[in-house]
């Protein structure tokens, strides 16, 4: 009977909101868009047992096709949000924002950080002791999600600023700030035991997706550094590499348990769950040599090559198409040694929304070079 009364009750205050809208639209505003207020609303509903991808994805080609749109955007979201204090709402804005980062456009460069503050998050709708777990996971998710908006911002900036390549300390801190994303989306995870509900596992796929990108663009960097790392390297940069090397070994293992968690749980994107094999101590001593500054023995041009270029030597049930240009992974999800491309085209939605994901990211990508081999399946 609670639940009828406080489904009820959401319905109301959803109903409350789009009457809101419709009387609000006869005044003309700068900062309004009563369609995209009303797919913002409808996507983010008070209704636990769903998630409506059609006014998501609505949302979605309003920030790719018109740039305008991102300030009534960005407007409607932060009235929205801070007026609520359900876990519910709390959750579905997180999504539709996660899912606004991913369409990459560059006029995102301009949110720089999310338009409302979820970091102390409390339902009022129950007893504490019944959604502290929704609370914390709230919580991590708008953590990661905040500072994500603020990296991928500094990176479009940082793109129109420098034409030239980026210095190696400047690879170095990209991969420090990447693994510090990282290490947020492993914080985002259901803590307590009613927390098996359709709009968290929902959530949960979209971080699981997220993971593999993240993760994956630690991988092709590391690849790309591992490179340019020799005895003759400026000492405080051997330094930051190794520092990097060590934690990408230890976020590999915490990933592996991530993701045992998550297939645990029932997360359908952690479904086949990746084997994280550690990096060989002897790669990491390679880059110790380069601090102290020692010397190897003169090996064969073959052996040196792979060694520069190699981080792990095994591949267990690792399937690859390897040609003369690139190595072309058969898994849905691959990464790119390159930056990924920001892109405001238009996309196809002409499809049936609720066969797509909530979160899309959509870069088919190919390596150049040597990939280090931390997650194999």
């Amino acid at each position: 009977m609670m639940k009828l009364w406080k489904r009820a009750s959401g319905a109301l205050k959803d109903r409350k909101s789009l009457f809101s809208i419709s009387f609000s639209s006869r005044k003309t505003s700068f900062f309004r868009n009563p369609d995209l207020d009303s797919a913002i609303i409808h996507a983010t509903s008070h209704d636990d047992s769903s998630v409506d991808y059609h006014n998501a994805h609505r949302v979605y080609k309003w920030v790719r096709s018109s740039p305008p749109n991102l300030k009534p955007l960005v407007h409607a979201l932060s009235s929205r949000v801070n007026r609520t204090r359900s876990w519910i709402v709390a959750v579905k804005a997180l999504m539709l924002v996660h899912g606004v980062l991913c369409c990459k456009v560059t006029s995102l460069q301009e949110l720089r950080r999310l338009p409302f503050d979820l970091s102390d998050f409390s339902d009022a709708h129950s007893r504490p002791s019944k959604t502290w777990g929704f609370n914390a996971f709230i919580r991590a998710y708008f953590s990661f999600l905040d500072h994500y908006a603020f990296f991928f911002s500094e990176q479009i900036r940082g793109r129109g600023k420098n034409t030239q390549q980026d210095s190696l300390v400047q690879e170095l801190e990209r991969i420090q700030k990447l693994q510090s994303l990282l290490h947020m989306l492993l914080q985002i995870r259901p803590m307590a035991e009613n927390m098996k509900k359709t709009l968290i596992l929902e959530a949960m796929d979209c971080v699981v997706l997220e993971i593999f990108d993240v993760y994956g663009r630690i991988c092709s960097s590391i690849a790309k550094l591992l490179i340019k790392i020799h005895p003759g390297v400026d000492k405080a940069e051997a330094v930051m590499a190794l520092k990097i090397v060590k934690k990408a070994t230890s976020q590999g293992e915490d990933l592996a348990l991530y993701f045992e968690f998550c297939k645990e749980f029932g997360v359908s994107n952690a479904h086949e769950v990746p084997k994280f094999v550690r990096i060989p101590e002897e790669d990491i001593e390679a880059i110790e040599k380069a601090i102290n500054g020692v010397e190897e023995k003169e090996e064969t041009k073959d052996e040196e090559e792979e060694e520069k270029s190699i981080i792990l030597v095994e591949r267990p049930e690792f399937k690859t198409i390897i040609t003369d240009k690139w190595e072309v992974f058969e898994d849905e999800f691959c990464f790119t040694c390159k930056d990924i491309k920001e892109t405001d085209q238009d996309k196809d939605y002409n499809v049936d929304p609720s066969l797509l994901p909530l979160i899309v990211i959509d870069e088919p990508v190919y390596f150049t070079h040597t990939l280090p081999d931390l997650i194999t399946f």
